[in-house]
């Protein structure tokens, strides 16, 4: 059976309904041909269960697993790798160069401590901006048990662009994984031979619960997707106050604070001093201690200073959670 260089599911043409459908023989599915050369995206609905064989026979294995974390969207846990895969785990944070510079890098592994697993190393990198990717790789080397090495991570959180890089610049192939900013672009495990001494197993993204990136459309997407640093906004709260961040949400401020956005710089963010007309029903939050991260799972998140009741109007499939601030006091 072949499997789409793309996506790795299996291709198939009786059914174009059907996932790996392709109307000749070819090395990509419909779907992968579509979003490489058109730009069209389809959606595909999975859910977690579908991949846990994946992740059950990668824990029969002994080999590393090289798990993914974007650092804008971070998890709220890493209960699904922790019960499922005890491999050697090198943690990798990408999209290093979306945070803003003056962040350190030091604080910013010390806080994925907070999810407590044991990993063998943790590095912070760039695929777009190749930084850091001669530590991944050396790292890689360092601890890969076998030539096999899976690369595990949750949904848009950069794995496929990862890789892409890698065989780039550290190998003579010329495959490329499909990426897109969709849920589930990957769809079953694909074998990407690197070099003699290195085969990288891509697996699909887990999925998070009330990821917005489900729930929006593709005009809307582009806009959330950040490509280059984030320039965090800072707002002065004087209540009543309304913060209206595009088509997509309305922020409803009860107590002074200071709110600063970690999300793309492509999205219109307004305040104004009086009541607005809500979309959905509303979510209310109290922010209990001072510098907490309000975050908006698939969007980013928002720095409080000071405790204070917030309102979200937002759509009610969304998930938000609060967690101590990854940018620190």
């Amino acid at each position: 059976m072949m499997k789409c260089k793309g996506c790795g599911v299996v291709l198939q043409n009786t059914d174009p309904t059907m996932e790996g459908y392709v109307k000749e023989q070819g090395e990509f599915c419909e779907r992968c041909f579509r979003i490489k050369h058109y730009n069209e995206y389809q959606k595909v609905r999975k859910q977690n269960t579908d991949f846990l064989p994946i992740l059950k026979n990668i824990d029969q294995t002994n080999d590393l697993v090289v798990l993914v974390l974007d650092l804008l969207n971070l998890p709220e846990n890493l209960d699904m790798i922790k019960e499922n895969i005890h491999n050697p785990i090198l943690l990798v944070l990408t999209k290093r160069d979306l945070l803003p510079r003056s962040i350190q890098d030091k604080y910013l592994l010390e806080y994925i401590d907070k999810y407590n697993v044991k990993f063998v190393d943790k590095v912070l990198i760039s695929s777009t901006k190749n930084i850091n990717l001669d530590e991944l790789m050396f790292s890689i080397e360092k601890h890969q048990v076998s030539k096999n090495v899976y690369v595990v991570g949750f949904t848009n959180a950069g794995k496929s662009t990862m890789i892409n890089t890698i065989l780039k610049h550290y190998s003579d192939s010329s495959l490329e994984l499909t990426t897109s900013m969709l849920t589930s672009t990957t769809l079953d495990i694909l074998e990407v031979p690197c070099t003699e001494n290195l085969t990288l197993l891509d697996t699909p993204g887990l999925l998070e619960e009330g990821n917005i990136v489900d729930y929006l459309e593709t005009k809307e997407l582009k806009k959330i997707i950040s490509k280059k640093e984030i320039k965090a906004m800072t707002y002065q709260i004087k209540v009543p106050q309304t913060m209206i961040v595009d088509s997509i949400f309305n922020l409803y401020i009860k107590d002074q604070t200071n709110l600063t956005f970690y999300m793309s710089n492509q999205l219109k963010i307004d305040r104004v001093f009086k009541t607005v007309e809500t979309k959905h029903e509303i979510k209310t939050f109290y922010i209990e201690k001072p510098n907490t991260d309000l975050v908006i799972v698939g969007l980013g998140f928002i720095r409080v200073m000071k405790p204070c009741h917030i309102n979200i109007d937002i759509n009610p499939k969304v998930h938000i959670y609060t967690r101590d601030s990854l940018i620190g006091k």
